[in-house]
């Protein structure tokens, strides 16, 4: 079509999305369960873990727009982004799993190399991977469809990794429980190393496999020349973010939302084990819960919209999960309360489902702001975009990874004791409560600036199709 608004297949719609199955089944695992695992199994300070973190994130502030620059130039002979997901994901794959190996336990250095080896080949794939979302078509309503797609199976992936302590018990030795009298799986302990290592093994090559079958059925339609994307340098990152006003207000609510995020599901772990004491099986249902509503809801996020506008659906689902989270702190606070799991999965419901659909929404935006910068400038440098929001993305799962080590120390949080103290339990409740409402209330002021309404959007396309 002239004017670039295709209509997708559902077998490329499924089969581009698998992409974001891939890399959430080996990313988010780590943004779940590293901090845990390296406090818990491989023996690494939170303070320490916090700090590494944080350096990491640094790191991704000068590579993240190395790899934009030189995604927009390069043209590699198995299209101009889906090549990358082959050359990035065998790598991504290999690094995955030697985060996870104990060889070095206890190695603050081999902790380092890995981490950063992992972070830098997620940049090779994420930031070609959302540039292969704006190729694929302009038409906003597609737009909206392929997003609501992508985000059920970037939950399904959140799905299966918080199966990850059942599937530990599966190869973890076991202990006998004093309170049951029972004999059960230990995975929060340096004897599950193993038990570790081979779980993330088979994550790690499912996800492979995924990057193969979203390279294969994806099909880039709308690409740059060669010639207007030959001069594209490093310094046009900074340059776009200067000069495209949505692309600084979605980028600050990407920082903000994955920093969320990122404490929430960093501190589910610690929440669950401390403060309600769960079985393997009560932690699972208890984080499916934080993705089961996305298969619920996702789906409608077309029809919302439409009925609401993208402010109202924001400000909606972003209110829904503060209130819940407020509730879910009262709860917590009252004995009568806290002992009644289901009363707490109904709470956990409630606060995913908000999270979810306003969180998994944002990512309809992104290519919108590819739209605005070449409507604006000429060039559609998808590669240098999703590098930005790539660097936001990270800065606030940096974030939300330092966040909750440092207050896990600073509250006396030790690994080594069953019981935490009081002080301990009431930090990592803030963790799984508070902040995280303060920081979506400020969110909801954030994403309330942004100016590219569907309207302002056609408009936009019409105008570049002219031309």
């Amino acid at each position: 079509m002239e004017d670039g608004c295709y209509k997708l297949s559902w077998r490329e719609r499924i089969g581009f999305s698998s992409g974001d199955l891939a890399q959430n089944i080996i990313y988010q695992t780590v943004s779940i369960w590293l901090l845990f695992y390296y406090t818990n199994v491989f023996g690494l300070k939170p303070g320490v873990a916090a700090v590494m973190f944080l350096v990491v994130r640094i790191i991704d502030v000068i590579w993240d727009p190395i790899v934009g620059a030189l995604v927009d130039k390069a043209n590699p002979r198995w299209g101009k982004y889906r090549s990358w997901l082959i050359m990035g994901g065998l790598p991504l794959a290999l690094f995955a799993i030697l985060c996870f190996w104990d060889g070095f336990r206890g190695s603050i250095v081999y902790a380092y190399v890995t981490y950063v080896g992992l972070s830098m080949c997620f940049t090779l794939i994420n930031v070609p991977y959302g540039a292969l979302n704006s190729s694929l078509t302009r038409d906003t309503d597609e737009i909206t469809i392929l997003t609501s797609v992508r985000m059920i199976l970037a939950n399904l992936a959140g799905l299966i990794i918080k199966t990850l302590p059942l599937v530990i018990s599966l190869f973890a030795p076991k202990a006998l429980n004093p309170e049951t009298g029972r004999m059960e799986a230990v995975y929060n302990t340096p004897d599950a190393a193993s038990a570790w290592f081979i779980t993330m093994s088979i994550f790690a090559l499912t996800g492979l496999a995924l990057l193969f079958f979203c390279f294969f059925e994806s099909k880039e339609r709308i690409v740059m020349d060669a010639s207007e994307t030959e001069h594209v340098k490093v310094s046009d990152l900074w340059m776009e973010l200067v000069r495209n006003r949505p692309l600084r207000v979605l980028s600050a609510f990407f920082i903000i939302a994955f920093t969320t995020m990122s404490i929430s599901n960093a501190a589910d772990s610690y929440f669950m084990t401390y403060n309600i004491g769960a079985t393997p099986f009560m932690t699972t249902a208890f984080m499916w819960l934080g993705t089961i509503p996305a298969f619920i809801f996702l789906p409608l996020v077309p029809a919302i919209k439409r009925k609401i506008g993208k402010n109202g659906m924001f400000k909606l689902f972003l209110g829904i999960s503060v209130v819940s989270m407020v509730v879910m702190y009262v709860v917590v606070l009252i004995p009568a309360l806290k002992s009644c799991f289901p009363l707490l999965c109904v709470v956990q419901f409630l606060k995913s489902t908000g999270i979810l659909v306003a969180t998994g929404y944002m990512w309809a935006l992104v290519p919108e702001v590819v739209t605005y910068s070449e409507y604006t400038t000429g060039r559609r440098v998808a590669g240098i975009v999703n590098a930005i929001i790539c660097i936001f993305l990270k800065a606030g799962m940096a974030l939300g990874g330092v966040i909750p080590g440092l207050v896990l120390a600073a509250v006396g949080f030790d690994a080594d004791i069953k019981v935490q103290t009081p002080l301990a339990e009431q930090g990592i409740l803030w963790l799984v409560t508070l902040i995280p409402a303060l920081l979506f209330l400020f969110s909801i002021r954030v994403i309330g600036k942004y100016e590219l309404t569907d309207r302002k959007m056609d408009e936009i396309n019409m105008e570049i199709s002219k031309r």
